[in-house]
């Protein structure tokens, strides 16, 4: 097995070794099995550069669709054995008022610039309008980004496939809609406030989105990732 690595160390590079696979470089003569991208610039890179064969994406903590650095070493051996899977995972185009802003593989957000204070947002999928809801924020996740900042605001943690989970960070209503889309059918958010909100995309802000400012996120593209059978 020839596995390529992003944004490791030489202690990745010893782990590739023991593991029995051979480290060979992404663009050399030899074809590559696997790219092991280590932390989260690795893991954004591999959206604009995408790789030619599956991820195995590593951040220090691990999670539903990652693995945790400090278990490398049997995830790679796992892989070797054979003993891993192949999934597709959406990648999604972010547009504002119209305009290409980035491309996530992790998550979207909307966030109010001032502590403590809240805006409203509106929601459409496709053509059909959702409704809206006063919060702090609200976050996009897709499967592989649904267990971390999605996760913690309340949203569900899904399944490679599963779509898009659509989830308000510190809502005013007690019982908030936690809402899962077809990312196939895009998704608009505007805001309906006045008052700064801060976009980011997979964790890096990319300017803010003032009242009646359009936020359209829709599927452009898939990244595969490998990850290793445990059961």
């Amino acid at each position: 097995m020839n596995v390529a690595v992003r944004g490791g160390d030489d202690a990745v590079a010893a782990a590739v070794g023991v593991s029995g696979a051979s480290l060979v470089p992404e663009d050399g003569e030899r074809a590559v099995d696997a790219v092991v991208a280590v932390g989260d610039d690795a893991i954004r890179s591999t959206v604009a550069d995408s790789p030619d064969a599956p991820v195995l994406p590593v951040t220090a903590d691990g999670g539903r669709h990652l693995v945790a650095r400090d278990t490398l070493d049997g995830a790679l051996a796992t892989l070797v054995a054979g003993d891993g899977t192949r999934w597709s995972h959406p990648v999604v185009g972010v547009h504002r008022d119209g305009s290409v802003v980035a491309r996530a593989v992790k998550d979207v957000a909307l966030v109010t610039a001032a502590p403590a204070s809240i805006s409203e947002y509106a929601l459409r999928a496709g053509a059909t309008r959702l409704g809206s809801v006063r919060a702090d924020g609200i976050v996009v996740a897709t499967p592989m980004g649904s267990d971390g900042y999605a996760a913690a605001a309340g949203g569900p943690v899904l399944e490679a496939g599963a779509g898009l989970s659509v989830v308000p960070v510190a809502p005013f209503s007690t019982s908030p809609d936690v809402r899962v889309v077809d990312p196939e059918a895009g998704l608009g958010l505007s805001v309906e406030r006045e008052g700064e909100v801060a976009l980011f995309v997979d964790g890096i802000r990319y300017g803010s989105a003032d009242v009646g400012t359009d936020v359209r996120i829709e599927r452009a593209g898939v990244l595969d990732v490998v990850t290793p059978d445990t059961g």
